[in-house]
């Protein structure tokens, strides 16, 4: 039987799934903390060094399949008001510090190897300006990261991809046509903002009120409404691309609409709980097969090394190992100084119980200088060279460009796994203001609304009715919950401590007979005292119970 190339394709992308589920379990059950993407890259080496399928990666369909998902989501899912908080800090440490790092890494990379062209350096040094949270989040899962922290470094990481990302489509211009203007790529680069960025909110803004609009008269599909929330990212990435701006962009303004657009058209609560299933398995799928794919790729990048090391002009490999090691001092040096001063000059300064001026701690510094992980985009990106010039020879010092990039990739992997637990460990973010009052005037706000719509409804169903009190009778239990809910949440501190210890014991009591519940269901059902169909109804609404409840 011949292998077609259609039945190879499947088969490289089943292994590729394969490998990312079996690397989820590999760093559970390793003793030691282990990130993830290390265990995902290792298991794509072996699948490289023994397999005999080879993934051709083209790209530009990499990065539309990849990317765009990706970015999407976390646009969609990042706290907004968290960002907007530290919004000074992301935008430094996005932009300024990716423009500084292009410039000095790209200058230092072309002084340390004159063979390759300056606009080649440069473009290097845009694919490892971004860094990548998923990666940290990876690292750090044994040791919480502060939510303030965790959230300047998703904002950050958010943008930074996308301006890396510009970044290196105006130097690979500059490589293609061998000039470069500063006053046309500052233009350039406005273009591919803020023209992607219109796209990709304009085009969320339509969807979302076209779908919201349907619904309203024409009732709403779960699988349909799921399907369009895949599509809207790579409808805004390929139109972005089409005028040429920047399709990454497009992904991010579209995620970040897509939050704002939903707040106002709420679809139905199925249809959220599916559609954030679904969204989940993505980004656990896409963020797995993105380092399997790097680990896959290592053996044929090794193999060349003896022609990559060629290309730096001299013979050892260990000439690579060097440049990766001064590459990652000028990161590091470049992040810690920058970070520095953005905490001094805009987050610590507004701490509480600081003096103005005061330095940050220097841990948190270094915690921050760490987290700043290369992963996704960075592989990403450095495959996007283009692999000949206009007059059709070879793209100058693509394969070092990638040999660098990806020993980027894994020295900060495991620089930042074995120092940034430590630096964690114990790390406080400056005090913030509690959001208990917040909460519980928005929690006492929509228990009012909620008694004043079953007063409305449990009249209208019992008007003229004889078993009238029976609506009564069920609303009165329905409004006392609501009631004890306006009583504790309205009340002085000590007896909202009180309310709340209390609510923290219900939810354990409920979560304890939730289980018992769903253990009994089981039981019979193996029993066969019921059947499969209402077995699977009974433990969905528990699961949907105990998901409240937790």
């Amino acid at each position: 039987m011949l292998w077609s190339a259609g039945l190879e394709t499947v088969s490289i992308v089943l292994i590729l799934l394969l490998a990312v589920v079996v690397s989820g379990a590999i760093s559970r059950m390793l003793p030691v903390a282990v990130p993830t993407p290390l265990v995902q890259i290792a298991l794509g080496f072996v699948v490289g060094l023994v397999g005999h399928l080879r993934v051709a990666l083209d790209p530009e369909l990499f990065m539309l399949l990849f990317l765009p998902p990706l970015l999407f989501l976390d646009g969609w899912r990042i706290p907004k008001d968290a960002l907007f908080k530290d919004l000074s800090t992301v935008f430094e440490l996005a932009l300024g510090l990716v423009l500084l790092t292009v410039v000095g890494i790209g200058f230092l990379v072309h002084w340390m190897i004159p063979a390759m062209p300056l606009a080649v350096a440069f473009a290097l040094a845009a694919v490892v300006s971004p860094t990548d949270p998923i990666a940290v989040s990876a690292i750090a899962a044994r040791v919480p990261i502060p939510k303030r922290m965790m959230h300047i470094l998703e904002g950050e990481s958010l943008l930074n991809d996308a301006s890396g990302l510009v970044c290196l489509r105006v130097a690979i211009a500059a490589a293609l046509t061998g000039s470069f203007s500063p006053t046309g790529a500052a233009l350039n680069f406005l273009w591919m903002a803020g023209a992607g960025i219109f796209v990709g909110a304009a085009l969320t803004l339509a969807v979302t009120r076209g779908k919201a609009w349907v619904s309203r008269r024409f009732g709403e599909e779960t699988g349909s409404q799921i399907l369009i929330s895949l599509l809207i990212p790579f409808g805004a990435y390929l139109i972005a691309e089409h005028v040429h701006a920047s399709g990454v962009l497009a992904a991010v303004a579209a995620g970040v609409t897509m939050s704002f657009a939903e707040i106002s058209r709420q679809a139905l609560a199925v249809t959220r709980m599916r559609r954030n299933s679904v969204w989940d398995t993505i980004q656990f799928a896409a963020n797995g097969i993105i380092f399997v794919l790097l680990g896959e790729q290592l053996p044929e990048i090794l193999s060349g090394l003896d022609h990559t090391v060629a290309l730096t002009g001299y013979v050892s490999p260990w000439w690579l190992a060097l440049y990766v090691a001064a590459i990652m001092a000028g990161l590091a040096a470049l992040r810690f100084v920058w970070v520095w001063i953005s905490l001094r000059i805009t987050l610590l300064r507004r701490a509480p119980g600081r003096e103005r001026g005061a330095s940050p701690p220097w841990r948190l510094v270094a915690a921050m200088s760490f987290a700043g992980v290369r992963g996704a985009v960075t592989l990403a990106g450095v495959l996007t060279l283009p692999l000949a010039m206009g007059d059709g020879t070879p793209f100058p010092g693509r394969e070092l460009a990638i040999f660098l990039a990806t020993g980027v990739i894994l020295a900060s992997l495991v620089l930042a796994s074995m120092v940034l637990p430590l630096l964690l460990r114990g790390l406080t973010m400056p005090a913030e203001p509690s959001q208990q009052a917040e909460e519980d005037k928005a929690r006492v706000a929509a228990a009012e609304a909620a008694i004043r719509a079953i007063e409305r409804v449990q009249h209208a169903l019992a008007d003229g009715r004889s078993d009238a009190d029976i609506y009564a009778a069920a609303g009165a239990r329905i409004m006392d919950g609501y009631r004890e809910r306006i009583e504790s949440r309205s009340a002085g501190i000590d007896v909202s401590q009180e309310a709340r210890a209390s609510e923290r014991i219900e939810r354990d009591l409920r979560l304890a007979a939730i289980q018992a519940e769903r253990s009994e269901i089981v039981r019979i059902a193996r029993d066969r005292s019921i059947g499969s169909e209402l077995a699977t109804r009974l433990l969905r609404e528990l699961d949907l119970l105990e998901v409240r409840y937790k």
